[in-house]
């Protein structure tokens, strides 16, 4: 879409008579448009399994009256459409008379260019990539019995049109390359994966020491999954290893840092700003300025630059994510934390890379404090309750630990805690903070959306850890 002129059919002048029409006596609103195209390639079982190539267009307008949102989308990029979509948000300000909040400032930034990934390599090099890296993988032990590999990609245009013109525009592109494999020994199978990506094009993804690493740490996943033992149960001090096991802080703490839970005192953190949260040393983060990063944009989708935002600063609780409407009912500033999945989506407090700054700790003395307990360096998924902040975490690959040293790898265990007292149990804090590779998606009140987690090797204690036995 090119930037000097309107999406489709939406003249802007028209569209922005409709919009002051229908926000006229609201607190806020706007009118998010948005383009985009999406791939996505899947090498499965030795062949082509999955070819598709999607564009998306469409816009939502909405109106904000106090604690009540009207919201309308369409795909048909019209004024009709617009207007129809204005007579039905005007029902959130019935009886309400506000004044329009102000637009969002200004940013000279602009972390992506215009170029599309999806354009380029060709569909014949996308799948000659994929045929390559399937046999590789087949090629690197002979245990391997399935594997499965898969790129994708997206471009996305945003536009922003604000009450009295102002225009917000955001280019958003989106890769990510993900191997699986499974592997088989005296009748016992086992899988492992690994994903890597970003907002940038395929090239870094894509060259030959690129994806071997891939290959190779997903069939290291699946080996160790052979060799593992069952894990013990009981409450025990846990090792977390740096990077993507930043996604249990994401989940068990992060959340419960979003404005509109603590505006509506549901969250853990509710009424505790300048409170101490957490252990002296734990500081996290949320920052959608990093340039690359799946959770970074230049703006967030109702145009406020996204920053940096302190969150827990030496175990004080500080500041919390705010999208515009929580922030302006709380008494605070916009963070740039206001992010939605697409144009059918309300915009909401979202995290964009979310992780906790390191310490002085060195990693190898961490593990080696361990004197009986589990070492977890990655995640699958899990359950969280945000009120109270439990969880129950799944390790995808975890060690037991005895005397400091690694004694064996172990399979089923889970991690169950809760967010704010685990924070409080945090007694050493590596020097290695890591970002995960590229792969996150969070999900809160039915939206997906891409974001980044990260932490640094941590040592906690008291961890229930949910075993075999």
């Amino acid at each position: 879409m090119p930037y000097d002129a309107p999406p489709d059919d939406l003249d802007l002048d028209s569209a922005k008579s409709v919009l002051d029409d229908a926000l006229t006596g609201a607190d806020d609103g706007e009118l998010f448009m948005e383009r985009g195209v999406s791939e996505m390639f899947v090498f499965d079982d030795g062949r082509l399994k999955t070819a598709s190539y999607d564009a998306t267009r469409g816009f939502g307008l909405r109106c904000v009256a106090g604690e009540s949102t009207g919201y309308a989308h369409s795909s048909e990029m019209t004024l009709d459409s617009l207007r129809r979509a204005a007579d039905a948000v005007q029902a959130a300000k019935r009886g309400h008379s506000g004044i329009l909040a102000a637009d969002p400032r200004r940013t000279n930034a602009k972390l992506y260019g215009d170029a599309d990934p999806t354009a380029s390599p060709g569909f014949k090099d996308k799948v000659e990539l994929l045929q390559k890296i399937d046999a590789y993988a087949r090629a690197a032990d002979p245990r391997v019995v399935q594997v499965s590999v898969s790129l994708a990609g997206q471009h996305r245009e945003i536009d922003i049109l604000r009450p009295g013109g102002a225009l917000y525009r955001d280019v958003r592109p989106l890769v990510r390359l993900n191997v699986s494999v499974v592997v088989e020994q005296d009748g016992k199978r086992e899988s492992g994966g690994h994903g890597a990506g970003g907002r940038t094009s395929y090239d870094q993804w894509i060259t030959p020491d690129a994806w071997e690493r891939s290959v190779q740490e997903a069939l290291r996943r699946a080996l160790l999954n052979l060799e593992a033992v069952d894990a013990p149960a009981g409450e025990m001090d846990v090792v977390l290893g740096p990077g993507w096991p930043g996604v249990l802080l994401h989940e068990a703490v992060g959340h419960g840092l979003e404005g509109d839970f603590n505006r509506k005192g549901s969250s853990a953190f509710s009424g505790r700003l300048g409170e101490q949260v957490a252990a002296k040393g734990v500081t996290v983060v949320d920052d959608g300025t990093i340039h690359e990063r799946r959770g970074s944009l230049t703006m967030d989708d109702e145009g406020t630059p996204t920053g940096r935002t302190t969150l827990i600063e030496d175990g004080k609780l500080v500041g919390y994510m705010q999208d515009r409407l929580n922030a302006r009912l709380m008494g605070m500033e916009a963070t740039g934390n206001g992010r939605r999945e697409s144009y059918a989506h309300c915009p909401m407090p979202r995290m964009t890379n979310t992780f906790m700054m390191g310490g002085n700790d060195d990693p190898a003395e961490i593990l080696e404090s361990l004197d009986d307990g589990v070492y977890a360096a990655n995640f699958g998924g899990g359950q969280v309750d945000i009120t109270s902040g439990k969880f129950v975490f799944q390790c995808t690959e975890a060690y037991r630990v005895k005397g400091g040293k690694i004694v064996a790898p172990i399979k089923g265990a889970t991690l169950i805690g809760d967010g704010p007292t685990a924070l409080t149990r945090v007694s050493m804090i590596g020097s290695d903070m890591a970002l995960d590779e590229g792969v996150g998606v969070c999900g809160k009140s039915g939206q997906g959306v891409p974001c980044g987690v990260g932490q640094p090797t941590l040592k906690i204690h008291g961890l229930t850890v949910g075993g075999a036995g």
